[in-house]
């Protein structure tokens, strides 16, 4: 995020917003960049987490289908299942 502020023409405020975080901190950032306290994370102190899209899908008797995906809340489908149920 630093350096797409570090661009020709680019606008930190913009980049801030764009990304969701105050400007503000993006030029403490940008400081601590150009000071050389953001160093690089070793490639060995990386840790991923398998990510899933989270799915799920429901087939009732009689062609229903019904299908969740991503972040779904949970009253929502208890208010979906409960309007299948009368």
């Amino acid at each position: 995020m630093v350096e797409e502020t570090l661009e020709a023409g680019a606008s930190v405020a913009k980049v801030a917003l764009k990304h969701g975080v105050n400007a503000n901190q993006v030029f403490q950032w940008r400081r601590l960049y150009r000071d050389g306290n953001l160093g690089a994370i070793a490639q060995s102190n990386v840790k991923l987490l398998p990510v899933s899209s989270g799915s799920i899908h429901i087939e009732l008797p009689g062609e229903i289908r019904i299908s969740l995906e991503g972040c779904v809340d949970p009253a929502i489908v208890r208010a979906v299942l409960k309007s299948l149920r009368s």
